[in-house]
């Protein structure tokens, strides 16, 4: 299991089409990925869980993804959120 802290640098913060977006890379993936910020925990491959976040341009989330292509979960995931 990985866990890192990742500030969200898109400017529009987590909208519906950038949450689709993330969720749509989340799901690539076998192991299971999930975001958490003040003391919220969801599937990173769920959009309704995504949505209920609410994340901000600046806000700190917690990505953890526990299975066989973890680190490569994590570093897409962190590339996606600092990145546009």
């Amino acid at each position: 299991m990985i866990q890192k802290s990742i500030q969200i640098k898109l400017e529009t913060g987590l909208e519906a089409r950038p949450v689709a977006m993330l969720v749509q890379v989340a799901s690539q993936f076998e192991s299971t990925v999930y975001l958490g910020s003040d003391n919220k925990k969801v599937n990173a491959k769920s959009i309704m869980g995504m949505m209920s976040m609410g994340l901000e341009s600046g806000a700190e989330v917690m990505v953890t993804a526990d299975g066989a292509d973890e680190e490569t979960a994590v570093a897409e995931i962190e590339k996606f959120l600092t990145t546009r």
